[in-house]
């Protein structure tokens, strides 16, 4: 990135500071691509530090910054942090083999608490875990921090103590994901504490614990807590895609109910108008049935009036017929049952038309008063017709010329009456049927109606109870989901107890057998105080191996002459604890085989028993010295007691190699892995 390059030399040159000709080669060279910067190997000083870190405060384009074995200073290393923190684009970050110690964990940790962008931090072969306070420091950044999803912590010299801050961190962070600790000296009792710390940390999913001298069951038990970490995550996730494709579901069938809802209404408008289109007909159909009726009642008025002119000429005929009454006097017995024919066939006829006519009034309320009339009228003109008729009859004999005319006007009238009659019975048949048939066909297309609108309402009815059930079918399951992950949980938490339980009972076995094997120690220890006086005279045969070692040191001070004040005074207290300590390790080592397991479990025992011996050790010294070699011819016997604890010797072993690489003297001198 040229652009990077230009802001790197202008900060120097604005800052009086000489460009580091491998910076500027690095960059120039593509130590700078795309949205990666990459200074590996490169001895970075702390003038340039400071001119990387005033370029970091600005926001890069950079998302990813490797500064593995760089040789960082603790001043460089506070710069280049320092100038990180603020930074907004950078989220991986390598500091592999920088030798970082305390104040480049201080630091850090104020990096971890400000910076919000940072997801993967790097931090392998560094010594963060020597200086507990700073260490504590760092744990405190880690813990306010809610961004950081992966940290290596690998060969950082972190002992049971950092451990116990490390994992005060894990319980108060929520974000931290993946976290390698392999290649340290936590122990059982840093195993223990970082186990707790899991039982309460939900969101670490990947633990890595290897050559930590931690017992296989601790470990399985921490590999175990971190799997039920990933599944339960992995679980939330199935949880919450299933919730999201249940709500879309749900949202899908609401909007079709919502369709289903519309056209349903659209329908039923539709039928509405439909109806109040076919009711509109059949008012019109009504009206025309009305002006049907009315030109009805106009041909009975007609016919009325009809009835007053033939009563105007009965009433003629009457006046004749007081003249022709005796002469129809003969005919009174023919006519007599003429009439009562006539009689019975009005009779019927009007019985016929008075159930017609109440048909007609049921029907047609508005027509019944003028039927009413008419059927009156009807009646009055029949006994008159009667009266009349029994009249002409009695005249017959004398007016049999006028009674032939009468009975060919009556005849004819009472033709024209009986066709006017049949008419108008059959124009209101006719118009009956025909309002029948249309209320008929009404009828019909209403009842059709309400049967699809009723088919409708149940086929809705049907697909709302299906969706319903497969609402209720969902519920269920996620509640027996719900209540089987629950019974899991309670069954992994009951045997994490049980677990718990025997790794507690095997401990306290343990203990008992260290106590034990302390005892010996102690009665051990008596009997080396007896055999002084014996390796006194073995004592110029190891100053020779005192001489060599002399000899080591002093080349390790030639090799050290060259670093820092901090490193030399940190190398001549390494070699005063090992000139103090040398004796005291190698006895360790070969007398107390069976409690090498145990080393850093038991390191107050082992303080209280130096204690305990410290003023014998002191006098003694060049005595235990020669005690060495006494020690040396007595492996067989030590061989016996490695056999009877065989496992604890083989950690132990291990353990001793790591607190010996764990001190600074041995990481200097010691190849990186």
């Amino acid at each position: 990135m040229e652009d990077f390059r230009q802001t790197y030399l202008r900060l120097c040159k604005e800052s009086g500071v000489e460009p580091q000709e491998s910076v500027v080669a690095r960059l120039q060279g593509g130590g700078a691509q795309g949205s990666s910067l990459d200074l590996s190997g490169q001895s970075l000083s702390a003038e340039t530090c400071s001119v990387l870190a005033r370029a970091f405060q600005r926001d890069t384009v950079f998302t990813e910054v490797l500064l593995s074995d760089c040789m960082l200073s603790e001043e460089g290393a506070k710069v280049l942090l320092s100038g990180l923190s603020g930074n907004t684009t950078v989220q991986v970050l390598d500091l592999k083999g920088n030798n970082l110690r305390s104040t480049g964990a201080e630091v850090l940790g104020k990096l971890l608490a400000l910076n919000k962008t940072l997801r993967r931090l790097v931090l392998e072969w560094n010594a963060l875990g020597v200086w507990d306070e700073a260490f504590s420091l760092f744990c405190d950044g880690l813990a306010s921090n809610s961004v950081l999803t992966q940290l290596d912590l690998r060969n950082n010299q972190i002992n049971h103590h950092g451990a116990s801050e490390l994992a005060l961190a894990l319980k108060r962070n929520t974000t931290l994901q993946v976290l390698d600790l392999r290649w340290n000296n936590v122990g059982l009792l840093g195993g223990r504490t970082l186990l707790e710390a899991l039982q309460q940390n939900k969101s670490l999913t990947q633990l890595e614990m290897a050559g930590n001298n931690i017992p296989s069951d601790t470990l399985k038990a921490l590999e175990q807590t971190s799997g039920h970490n990933s599944e339960r995550q992995s679980g939330l996730r199935e949880s919450r895609s299933r919730t999201q494709v249940l709500g879309k579901e749900i949202q899908i069938v609401k909007e079709e109910k919502g369709r289903q809802f519309l056209s349903l209404m659209e329908t039923i408008d539709r039928q509405r108008e439909e109806m109040g289109r076919s009711s509109g007909s059949a008012s019109i159909q009504i009206g025309q049935l009305q002006e049907a009726l009315n030109e009805r009642k106009s041909a009975v008025n007609s016919l009325t009036a009809k009835r007053q002119m033939t009563e105007a000429a009965l009433a003629l005929s009457e006046q004749k017929s007081h003249n022709l009454g005796e002469l129809l006097a003969r005919g009174k017995a023919e006519r007599e049952e003429q009439r009562q024919r006539q009689s019975r066939e009005r009779r019927k006829e009007q019985e016929d038309s008075a159930l017609r006519e109440g048909k007609l009034l049921r029907e047609a309320q508005n027509l019944s008063d003028a039927k009413v009339q008419l059927m009156n009228k009807v009646e009055e003109l029949q006994r008159r017709g009667t009266s009349q008729q029994q009249q002409v009859f009695e005249l017959k004999q004398e007016l049999t010329s006028s009674s032939a005319e009468l009975k060919l006007q009556l005849a004819q009238a009472e033709d024209r009456l009986e066709m006017e009659r049949r008419r108008s019975k059959q124009a209101l048949q006719d118009s009956d049927g025909l309002r029948q048939k249309e209320v008929e066909q009404l009828n019909r297309h209403l009842e059709e109606c309400e049967r699809t609108l009723q088919e409708r309402i149940f086929k809705l009815e049907g697909q709302r109870i299906q969706l319903e059930e497969e609402l209720s079918k969902a519920r269920a399951v996620c509640v027996t989901e719900r209540a089987q992950a629950e019974e899991e949980l309670g069954r992994v938490r009951a045997q994490v107890r049980l677990e718990e339980q025997e790794h507690v009972s095997s401990v306290e076995e343990k203990l008992r057998c260290v106590r034990c094997s302390l005892q010996e120690v102690q009665l051990h220890c008596s009997q080396q105080k007896q055999t002084i006086s014996e390796l006194q005279a073995k004592s110029s045969q190891l100053s020779v191996g005192v001489d060599g070692l002399r000899r080591r040191t002093e080349e390790l001070q030639q090799d050290l002459s060259g670093k820092e004040q901090e490193k030399v005074a940190a190398v001549s207290r390494v070699k005063v604890e090992l000139q103090e300590q040398i004796g005291h390790l190698q006895a360790e080592r070969t007398a107390q085989g069976g409690l090498r397991e145990k080393v850093s479990a038991l390191e107050r025992e082992v303080k209280v028993l130096s204690s305990s011996h410290k003023e014998v050790l002191l006098d003694k010294e060049s005595e235990m010295s020669s005690m060495l070699e006494k020690l040396r011819l007595k492996e067989a016997e030590i061989q016996r007691m490695r056999e009877d604890e065989a496992n604890r010797a083989s950690c132990l072993q291990s353990a001793i190699l790591t607190y010996v690489q764990g001190s600074p003297l041995g990481h200097y001198s010691s190849p990186k892995k």
